[in-house]
């Protein structure tokens, strides 16, 4: 393996974690976004740990006045440079792909013509097919599939195709089975959705709960990853939580399923014992998925006030030639009247024995910053895009 001074990245997606506007935020609906902003408010919110990190220091954020004297890691803010706001697109720039063109979005629903033919390949009828929240769409059209039979289909402001069933209705295979259907058939510029999404859901009639079985069937990155390049020179690539999912299992050779955020950072703790090189990706899906589209600010602030006390335990936990990455792929303001994702800057901090301490790297013009870094870390070629910061944070 190779001779350089770190064997392993651990690098943590927190879903939604934005914070503050991008200068474009307006063209997306999302002006005045600012999802840390929100959550700081809440007295359910304490994370000294990403406090120490640097969190705080971060330009933009500096103005809520809880910035470190002497913070442990470096630090910086992030653009997206893609043309997007959504889960795929931006894990994609994380790991080196910049998207110009936007992936396509459905307000007004599918075409009728794309949903006859899927209707017929699937055997099933449809309801709803039209953008909507993923709790009301269950208590506005639970019943009617119940009794009917008929496939949930519904989307939102991000590039998805959502299929919610009851799981004693349609069973999760058969419903699995659907939206592998449903993404073979969903692809070019104008079908191509970022992702087909399994939603199912139990409970009976007013009292329905959205289960842990969702699957999300995602089209391939269109090309090389930072976890292609390291397969190539040897390393090994662990994916935690969706990540499998969001990259169609490209560049991940092992794949861990978490129930939530806690279960997903106690995988990656124990991970941490185990002896490999290479990269653990980690995305931690419940601050987007149960608190910012939920508009849940509460839920939202004390969701991170947990993650906080697991990340100090895995800071605790490093190795000398460990680097720890955290960072996030978009926003999702949950004190905004909208449900949907926000168009906001993200954080980016950085720790470990070989990183300098209180670097402030500034605001930075893409997120595969990160993908182009980890490239230099582990000695790869970086064939992707972005600029590596590790001249600025590597100690000598």
């Amino acid at each position: 393996m190779k001779k350089n001074k770190v064997k392993r990245v651990f690098l943590i997606v927190l879903d939604s974690f934005g914070i503050g506007e991008m200068p474009d935020a307006e063209k997306y609906g999302d002006k005045g976004s600012n999802t840390l902003s929100a959550i700081v408010k809440s007295e359910k919110y304490n994370t000294p740990c990403l406090q120490k990190m640097g969190l705080f220091n971060i330009e933009g954020v500096q103005d809520l006045n809880m910035a470190t004297k002497s913070p442990i890691g470096s630090f910086a803010r992030l653009a997206e440079a893609s043309n997007g706001k959504d889960t795929t697109i931006g894990h994609w720039e994380i790991s080196g792909i910049i998207s110009e063109k936007p992936l396509p979005t459905f307000p007004d629903g599918f075409p009728n013509d794309f949903l006859e033919e899927f209707s017929k390949k699937v055997g099933r009828g449809y309801l709803c097919n039209k953008p909507y929240s993923g709790t009301d769409v269950i208590r506005d059209f639970g019943e009617q599939h119940i009794n009917s039979g008929d496939l949930i289909v519904y989307t939102s402001a991000d590039s998805v195709f959502q299929i919610a069933a009851h799981e004693e209705i349609v069973p999760l295979d058969e419903l699995y089975s659907y939206c592998e259907t449903a993404r073979e058939m969903l692809k070019g510029d104008k079908l191509g959705v970022g992702r087909v999404i399994a939603r199912p859901f139990v409970g009976d009639i007013g009292n329905f709960t959205r289960t842990s079985n969702r699957h999300d069937y995602s089209l391939l990155p269109p090309s090389k990853t930072i976890m292609d390049e390291l397969i190539e020179n040897g390393y090994q690539t662990i994916g935690v939580g969706k990540i499998f999912d969001i990259f169609a299992g490209k560049g991940i050779q092992k794949t861990y399923k978490m129930k939530d955020n806690s279960d997903g950072m106690n995988i990656t703790l124990s991970l941490m014992d185990e002896d490999f090189e290479g990269l653990c990706f980690v995305n931690l899906v419940d601050f987007d998925m149960k608190y910012g589209h939920r508009n849940d600010v509460d839920g939202y602030a004390n969701a991170a006030t947990e993650f906080d006390i697991q990340l100090e335990k895995m800071i605790k936990k490093m190795n000398k030639d460990d680097v720890l990455i955290v960072t996030a792929d978009h926003g999702c303001d949950p004190s905004t009247p909208s449900t949907d994702h926000s168009r906001e800057y993200v954080p980016m901090m950085i720790y470990g024995d070989t990183i300098k301490p209180g670097v402030n790297l500034g605001t930075r013009d893409s997120f595969s910053d990160i993908a182009k870094t980890i490239s230099e870390i582990l000695s790869t070629k970086g064939d992707f895009c972005g600029n590596s910061f590790l001249n600025k944070i590597v100690k000598n």
